[in-house]
């Protein structure tokens, strides 16, 4: 996962120039659970016809001119290690920061399964 990459690509999009802001998410494990359990690293899985749906989805929100999801699955991943990058490139700043969110949710409530694994 290479988060510089994901930017050039946007940069070599047919429509760069219609591009005002470039917002990144990059997930990473944390040491706690949501609950407050300790953790020493998390598995993901992924479901990739519904991540393709969600992503064509948010690309027709106003102002959107790509989306790219690069997704850590399948291994275990340990404290601090990169889970999950999301890049939206849009118009302006109010458009990019919604999709980013809504697409982020709708990732991370349809698409992503997470095992995590606790240290008691």
């Amino acid at each position: 996962m290479n988060l510089a990459v994901l930017i050039e690509r946007i940069k070599k999009h047919p429509k760069y120039d219609n591009v005002g802001m470039i917002l990144c998410h990059n997930g990473v494990v944390r040491g706690t659970s949501r609950n407050g359990r300790k953790v020493s690293g998390l598995k993901i899985a992924v479901d990739h016809a519904k991540l393709k749906q969600i992503v064509e989805e948010s690309k027709k929100m106003p102002g959107i001119i790509e989306i790219l999801v690069e997704i850590a699955e399948d291994k275990d991943l340990f404290l601090g290690e990169d889970v999950m990058f999301l890049v939206v490139a849009g118009d302006i700043r109010d458009n990019v920061i919604k999709s980013l969110n809504d697409t982020l949710n709708a990732i991370k409530t349809s698409v992503t399964r997470k095992t995590e694994y606790f240290t008691d």
